[in-house]
């Protein structure tokens, strides 16, 4: 059996192993740490003389203790999650259950497939904590991430000689889980984003029915208008996204107070892209 056959188990024996929201008397600390994105703050948007933007909701490190913070928004993990809840020609889907899955870099793609997606490069910086226990971080879960690519479409689905742009990462000791991916491209009906699933550990990230959260990270607008005008290979993301707004999005028209990340960076250089998902832990 080959190694990509064995599964998350043998993962683990191979490999061994947003949002905070301040009180008024926090704003000095404010200033200081606006890594992750926090609920209730207000956007920003910035840029220096090199072109370089730092866009989103101010905030706080991973690395808190004490505070209040809300549960990140419950959504639907849509029709193309891969963790075992759907089947694909009959089959069930459950990219969870390859070895090869539990890695940080999800841009290429592993075991029997092959192919790299293309497109801007992105740092995605999640940090899990726990809202019933005054924010606190939460190290060793395990967070699964997925998106579209620059197309629009999905690995395993649309694309379905690739299963890129999926993997799965504990959290460190500050609660962060980071994955190295591209931007993802506006297809038609939905605002650009990325899936989150929460599980408690890698152990149990190996199904759906393990989940602890079901979330959706969302994109500041103006950093998606840079992102698919400025960069090549997502020209078909312009027309899209101009007809979508997040009062249009059926996930997102709610509300993004718990999904709105903090962007920092540019197209030339890749984007830092970074958000707090809260749990009841």
């Amino acid at each position: 059996m080959d190694d990509h056959d064995k599964g998350l188990a043998h993962d683990l024996d191979t490999l061994g192993r947003r949002r905070l929201l301040l009180g008024a008397a926090g704003l000095a600390a404010t200033t200081l740490m606006t890594a992750w994105g926090c609920g209730g703050s207000a956007a920003e948007s910035t840029t220096d003389s090199s072109g370089t933007t730092s866009t989103g909701s101010t905030g706080s490190t991973g690395s808190t203790s004490s505070g209040t913070c809300a549960v990140s928004a419950e959504e639907t993990q849509g029709p193309y999650p891969a963790d075992g809840s759907n089947t694909i020609n009959g089959a069930v889907s459950n990219a969870l259950a390859l070895s090869g899955i539990v890695r940080s870099d999800i841009r290429a793609s592993f075991g029997s497939m092959s192919g790299t997606a293309e497109g801007v490069a992105v740092t995605l910086k999640l940090t899990v904590v726990n809202a019933n226990s005054s924010c606190a971080d939460l190290s060793g879960y395990a967070v699964y991430v997925w998106h579209c690519d620059r197309d629009g479409e999905y690995s395993l689905y649309g694309a379905t000689d690739q299963n890129y742009l999926r993997g799965v990462q504990e959290t460190d000791a500050n609660g962060v889980a980071t994955f190295v991916t591209i931007f993802p491209g506006c297809y038609s009906g939905r605002m650009p984003h990325i899936h989150i699933e929460v599980y408690r550990s890698l152990t149990t990230a190996t199904s759906f029915s393990n989940k602890l959260k079901t979330t959706q990270l969302a994109f500041p607008t103006d950093v998606c208008s840079t992102v698919y005008s400025d960069a090549s290979g997502y020209s078909a993301s312009v027309a899209n996204f101009a007809r979508m707004s997040f009062a249009s999005d059926n996930v997102f028209s709610d509300g993004t107070s718990t999904e709105m990340s903090t962007v920092t960076g540019s197209v030339a250089e890749g984007y830092v892209v970074a958000l707090q998902v809260g749990v009841s832990a």
